[in-house]
């Protein structure tokens, strides 16, 4: 049975990935968004393509601005580029973890270590680093925060999946097969849904950007709409508003609170990740 669910799901990924490959093209958002996009749609197959449709696709010419504006689009957007950029890092992690045949510890550790790095440097603050005026070390440091509560959370729904999956279906080990890459996938998915309410956080805070509408200059002026609704959204606030403070609006909201809260939301979030390794230990046995 689990062939033919593998086999239906990688045909749906397939069809899935090509649709948004096609159609984001046209879609006035951010590459990195969209990019971020397709990577998912990659990992979660039709849910992936489902969100871009339902999350980010623009409805009606000109209205990108304002369908993206509610607050579980931008969340959506936000956790979407986590998973993305993260996915990436932990997928090589857990390959090279099983072709040099890694103990279960070291082997988290290296999906941890790679997610997080990729995921940090690359994803959010090399790609990103406009919000911080152009300066790529303004935006390590403002994004590190940020990335790394994200990614705590993303490991705390991946882990335990990842561990109980791979003890029931002993061919999931090797790289090469189906089941390690099916498996991997439905790891990914839960890993966004647990990450999810940690981005709301992070996104509610300013601390992390959302969905950001990206227009042609001529575009935006025959619209009416893009500048005019460029100044109320953190979204927007990211793009063009960093750009004109210089700045990354993120370094003024984690400025804005506290020692003790951002030490707090931290430690919870290693709670979050220890649950996870706790739930994969027990029950998981790695």
């Amino acid at each position: 049975m689990l062939v033919g669910v593998m086999l239906l799901w990688f045909l749906l990924t397939a069809l899935s990935l090509l649709y948004v490959v096609m159609d984001i093209r046209s879609t006035p958002a951010s590459p990195v968004l969209k990019w971020g996009f397709v990577l998912l749609t990659a990992y979660t197959g039709p849910l992936g393509a489902f969100l871009y449709v339902l999350g980010c696709r623009e409805p009606l010419p000109g209205l990108h601005e304002r369908y993206v504006a509610t607050r579980w689009r931008q969340v959506l957007g936000s956790t979407m580029h986590c998973v993305a950029g993260d996915g990436l890092g932990i997928l090589a992690g857990a390959v090279l973890a099983r072709l040099f045949h890694l103990p279960k510890a070291a082997d988290i550790m290296l999906e941890y270590a790679l997610g997080f790095g990729f995921g940090w440097t690359v994803f959010q603050s090399l790609f990103m680093r406009g919000m911080a005026g152009g300066s790529y070390l303004r935006a390590l440091s403002s994004t590190f925060l940020p990335e790394l509560l994200s990614m705590n959370c993303l490991m705390a729904g991946m882990v335990p999946v990842m561990t109980l999956a791979m003890k029931s279906v002993p061919a999931s080990h090797n790289p090469s097969g189906p089941e390690f890459w099916f498996i991997m996938s439905m790891a990914l998915l839960v890993g966004f849904i647990t990450a999810y309410p940690m981005n709301w956080w992070l996104v509610s805070r300013h601390m992390k950007h959302g969905m950001m509408t990206v227009r042609p200059l001529q575009r935006s002026i025959e619209s009416g709409v893009h500048k005019s609704l460029q100044d109320d959204h953190s979204t927007r606030e990211g793009t063009e508003g960093a750009q004109r403070a210089g700045k990354p609006p993120m370094d003024s909201d984690i400025n804005s609170l506290s020692a003790g809260v951002l030490t707090w939301i931290t430690i919870l979030s290693f709670l979050i990740f220890g649950l996870g390794l706790f739930i994969a230990v027990i029950l998981g046995g790695f």
